[in-house]
């Protein structure tokens, strides 16, 4: 057997490029002289930095593109001479799978069936298979539009399965759900390709999901920074990695801050808990660091993929040493109340329901939030963190409870609390047609600002993130869009700063500054509330809560969650989070059967 027998992708100086946004701007490669070969039977993992190329390699493989120039050979057959012949023996999940969400669930698979032509006698054992294994046999009757996130992307996944395909491509399949969902969604993938020798290229952002392929393929700018096994890619960071632990009265992120402006000699530092975890660019810098550490507990740890992912990255991107001292000057008059006020919570939840018809989202939830606090909403989809955040936004009023934001009841002064409040959305939603000026000027206006005061504080905030007035919001890199969104919700000065998924689609240097200058910011006194479903990012936060069902099963910092689920302070903070959701769904189920009995 040949080589290319066993390969299911073979690309060889593969390029693709696209015109530039505008008449006048250079053309994109997107895709720059790649050459690979993807072997059968295996589960391989894309990953790297938004825009490295990952999505346009999974489309060329898809023949849903044709290559600039260069060879792409899929399942044996030339994509480029032949593209319908590979489509009809592949499936391919893309990030928005296109579920028809007034249709039930059977009659989505119904669909997908006929427009595979998927034959009758072979449907119904393929159905109860992919309904089993994706744990939907008892909703199909429930249409998609209901379903939880972790739900659709389930379906979505069963409805690509309908046919036994040769060949599988996933692009990012697990963004935007829940750990236990992430979970739940990986062992099917991992039982699909154990059972029935798929062949997988999945696309993917969690270094965790990586690690469970053979291959790995790190991919920027479309050119591959390195490939191989994880633990072939994890000795690269051999001796490299460390973890310090703070002192009790300083801040994790306080010590974080301390150690990445030591750019000379660490390439990565991140919270865990009590403690650092940070990277050294070479063996020989613990060495020079060893001074500024002797008040610190100092260990190594072992490497992970993202040890090496990430000096794989910042050796191939660089890293700006201006902007650690550029965020390093962050200044934020916020409205501050008296004097008196300082040690108050800016944020007062008493009991708060909201209720959705007979369907209660939240049900008597309670918590405050001290100011300057970076403060965590975390749960499952459809946990009803998404619904508290949007009654302590103004968004959405509360059925019933207290609720104080910034020293106003939303009850009786939402408009007078919502001008003390800034919002930063997940996904991009200034005006990419407008230039980064006439962005913050409209959104400026919108929040009273007008004459010298406005022009001010645009130009704070422009020398503030290093934002170039004149640049289209569109062109922006996905860094500086959300450093964008956030300058545009600081302009009136609020007192607090919600921020809905803040890091979704940012590559990973990008998201290390994003979190290092919101901690500037809670520094200086504005609290910072965020929902996430990244649980790395929890680890950034002063104190977490975990919501399910609409009620809260834990309340605290990341290293009092975890013992609250039962482990210790150097567990992985996603075991943490499944181990407190399924405890609390398993003992209300319990207490459901022993009341029925």
């Amino acid at each position: 057997m040949s080589d290319d027998a066993r390969d299911v992708v073979v690309a060889n100086n593969l390029v693709m490029t696209f015109p530039g946004m505008t008449p006048k701007s250079p053309e994109i490669k997107a895709i720059d002289g790649l050459s690979l070969r993807i072997k059968a039977g295996k589960m391989t993992a894309f990953v790297g930095p938004d825009g490295a190329g990952k999505t346009t390699f999974q489309r060329l493989v898809t023949g849903l593109y044709l290559p600039t120039s260069g060879s792409l050979t899929v399942l044996g057959i030339d994509v480029t001479r032949n593209p319908q012949a590979v489509q009809n023996q592949i499936s391919y999940m893309p990030q928005r799978f296109g579920l028809y969400e007034d249709l039930s669930i059977q009659e989505n698979l119904d669909l997908y069936a006929d427009l595979h032509g998927v034959p009758q006698e072979e449907r119904q054992k393929r159905f109860q298979r992919l309904l089993a294994i994706t744990d939907l046999a008892s909703f199909t009757n429930r249409p998609a539009g209901k379903l939880s996130g972790g739900m659709k992307q389930k379906l979505g996944l069963a409805c690509t399965l309908v046919r036994s395909p040769e060949l599988l491509l996933l692009d990012e399949p697990s963004v935007g759900v829940d750990p236990l969902s992430r979970r739940d969604l990986w062992e099917i993938i991992g039982q699909l390709v154990k059972e029935e020798q798929l062949s997988v290229i999945v696309n993917t952002a969690y270094m965790d999901e990586a690690e469970q392929c053979s291959h790995v393929f790190i991919l920027h700018q479309g050119k591959i920074l390195d490939q191989g096994s994880p633990a072939d890619l994890k000795s690269k960071a051999d001796g490299l990695t460390w973890v310090v632990r703070k002192p009790p009265a300083m801040k994790t992120r306080v010590l974080q801050a301390k150690l990445l402006e030591q750019r000379q000699y660490i390439t990565d530092a991140v919270p865990y808990g009590d403690w650092v975890r940070f990277i050294c660019c070479q063996q020989k810098d613990i060495d020079k660091l060893r001074p500024s550490l002797d008040q610190y507990e100092l260990h190594s740890r072992q490497p992970e993929l993202e040890d090496a992912f990430m000096l794989l990255l910042h050796a191939a991107q660089g890293y700006d040493d201006q902007e650690i001292t550029d965020f390093k000057q962050i200044t934020m008059p916020t409205q501050q109340g008296s004097a008196t006020d300082q040690d108050k919570p800016v944020i007062v939840v008493r009991d708060l329901v909201r209720r959705f018809g007979n369907f209660t989202a939240v049900d008597k939830t309670s918590f405050a939030v001290e100011r300057g606090e970076i403060f965590g909403l975390l749960g499952p989809n459809g946990a009803g963190k998404t619904t508290t955040f949007r009654m302590l936004c103004g968004l959405l009023p509360a059925s019933s409870g207290f609720l104080e934001v910034a020293g106003m009841n939303l009850r009786t002064a939402r408009a007078q609390a919502r001008a003390k409040i800034g919002y930063v959305s997940q996904k991009f939603a200034l005006y990419g047609t407008l230039t980064v000026e006439e962005n913050l000027t409209f959104f400026g206006g919108a929040y009273g600002l007008s004459g010298a005061h406005l022009k001010s504080r645009i130009k704070m905030m422009q020398e503030q993130f290093s934002l170039s007035g004149s640049a289209r919001s569109e062109e922006l890199p996905n860094g500086f869009k959300q450093r964008l969104s956030i300058a545009a919700a600081l302009l009136h000065a609020p007192e607090i700063v919600f921020l809905d998924e803040p890091t979704s689609g940012l590559d990973p240097l990008a998201r290390r500054m994003f979190w290092y200058t919101i901690g500037k910011l809670a520094d200086q006194g504005v609290t910072m509330v965020i929902t996430t479903h990244f649980m790395e990012e929890a680890e950034y936060c002063d104190r977490i809560v975990i919501q399910d069902a609409g009620k809260i099963l834990a309340l605290g910092t990341p290293d009092e969650v975890r013992r609250q689920a039962g482990m210790g302070e150097n567990a992985d903070m996603n075991r943490a989070f499944i181990a407190i959701v399924e405890n609390a769904r398993h003992a209300t189920h319990s207490a459901k059967e022993g009341s029925s009995s």
